[in-house]
């Protein structure tokens, strides 16, 4: 009875060792659902240079595995193109892990496919708190707007500002945001005198902003979809006068991306905010991370997007570390679970009751340095979770 007992543990390891060699041997297939056409093409062609610079300094593969990188466009907020992509991805092309999403309503359409196949999700920007209950294969690592958000209400609170005017774009983004804020700023002692929801897709600012500046706030709060739409808010809070009626302008990181805030020009100087990601952070692997981007893509800055895209892969990469090479669904998300990362951004690490992202959130105002703007950062709060889903 020992003897068999011996010989069958041996036979179990030398099985072990032949799956992990068939797993290391097999490529994995990893298909990018993105923007990467029409208004937030700058989102998907942020995130795929993040993902292709870490396989990059990699030698493509991830845990061993030879990396095979599938984009989709699904072109911006268009759900069914999105469950197109992915449904494509699946049947068709056989892969492991499905990975992107720009926006909210492309990974909420994805996300049940996710489920019944039982395929990993790696949501990569898409930040309504919610999505990662869609599916039990979804882990993220971009931020969650209530992530992002509190943080500057709090600091608002806390440095004079006592009434607030908010304005968010209309749909999931935005409604977490305008939540978040509204719960923690009061909560802190502050008014809110007035809220606007705007359209997602080329809002008219201009009446916004004159019945915001008739208000007279001490402050506004902004969240628009990271873009044009923040260069279009701040030429129109600066030509309305609200900056000389003493109107303070605070957002999540989103308004001074660093892809638009050299549009913003002067104007952006002194706008507070609060991100998780700025290309200014100070840090040795932040500095790596930076020099190797400019040398891979000399014409983009990098920014959140790159650096989810490049923790996607990096997170990829780990768990797969861990499995031997398996990306089966649940041994992925198993081992995804409290997993700790060293990222340029700052120490993060997978909530294992949520699968989101728990990570550092800086304070930051826009500064002139060496002749660019810059996000500096100025406060953190470290460890931050997702304060919407402990509400």
């Amino acid at each position: 009875m020992k003897i068999i007992h011996k010989l069958s543990i041996g036979a179990t390891l030398f099985a072990l060792g032949l799956g992990s060699a068939a797993h290391a041997a097999e490529t994995l297939k990893i298909g990018m659902v993105l923007p990467m056409s029409g208004p937030f093409s700058a989102y998907g062609q942020q995130i795929l240079n993040g993902a292709r610079l870490y396989l990059g300094q990699n030698g493509n593969k991830l845990g061993d595995r030879p990396v095979e990188l599938l984009v989709k466009d699904d072109t911006g907020v268009a759900p069914e193109i999105s469950k197109r992509a992915a449904q494509e991805f699946l049947v068709q092309d056989k892969v492991a892990i499905l990975a992107g999403f720009g926006l909210t309503p492309s990974a909420f359409a994805v996300a049940p496919l996710s489920a019944t196949a039982k395929v990993p999700m790696v949501v990569m920007n898409a930040a309504t708190s919610s999505i990662t209950t869609k599916s039990p294969y979804i882990v993220r690592t971009s931020m969650t707007l209530p992530q992002t958000t509190a943080p500057i209400a709090t600091w608002a609170a806390g440095n004079g500002i006592k009434k607030v005017y908010t304005v968010v774009a209309d749909f999931g983004p935005g409604h977490d945001a305008e939540k978040q804020f509204v719960k923690t700023f009061t909560a802190a002692g502050g008014e809110i005198i007035g809220q606007v929801r705007t359209p997602v897709a080329n809002p008219d600012f201009a009446p916004f902003l004159q019945k915001i500046k008739d208000s007279k706030p001490d402050a506004v709060f902004l969240f628009v979809p990271a873009g044009e739409q923040g260069v279009a808010f701040l030429k129109g809070y600066k030509e309305r006068g609200l900056d000389t009626a003493g109107i303070r302008l605070i957002s999540t990181g989103d308004l001074t991306d660093e892809d638009v805030i050299d549009a913003m020009g002067q104007a952006a100087v002194g706008v507070v905010t609060s991100m998780h990601y700025a290309e200014a952070h100070d840090s040795a692997l932040n500095k790596a991370y930076t020099d190797s981007y400019y040398k891979a893509y000399p014409k983009k800055r990098p920014n959140f997007m790159s650096m989810a895209g490049y923790d996607g892969m990096h997170l990829v990469d780990a768990v797969l570390k861990k499995t031997g090479g398996d990306a089966s669904g649940d041994k992925f998300i198993e081992a995804a679970k409290g997993l700790k990362l060293d990222s340029p951004r700052g120490a993060i690490s997978i909530d294992p009751a949520t699968r989101d992202i728990v990570q550092t959130i800086y304070i930051r105002k826009v500064e002139r340095v060496g002749g660019k703007l810059q996000n500096v950062e100025f406060d953190h709060i470290p460890d931050f979770k997702d304060p919407g889903k402990q509400q």
